[in-house]
């Protein structure tokens, strides 16, 4: 992969996360913050973009969006294989616990 089809990756994320961003706003507030992991500031604002406002901050050569997932015990937990796995198991729930409290304490 090229220079150029990373940014055309990145730009084409930054409009996918954008739109499902406001989307989710729209739709169910409190959900959208607690799944985004952003603030109610934040979510003003996202809510708030035209579409031409949507396609110029997605045309930027940076990610507007970030990994949550930024924890080693919570990796392991997402990706346990073997008894309790994270695919509707309690590695799951327990991972799911770990980054509400993080969005908590952000917020």
């Amino acid at each position: 992969m090229n220079a150029d089809q990373i940014l055309a990756e990145i730009r084409e994320t930054n409009l996918s996360y954008l739109m499902l961003a406001q989307t989710l706003i729209r739709e169910d507030r409190e959900q959208a913050l607690f799944r985004l992991g952003i603030s109610e500031d934040a979510a003003d604002r996202l809510a708030s973009l035209s579409p031409a406002q949507l396609l110029k901050i997605a045309s930027t050569n940076t990610l507007v969006c970030r990994m949550r997932v930024d924890d080693d015990l919570v990796w392991t937990l997402l990706t346990n294989h073997g008894k309790g796995s994270a695919v509707g198991g309690i590695g799951q729930l327990h991972a799911n616990i770990l980054m509400a409290g993080r969005h908590q304490e952000a917020a």
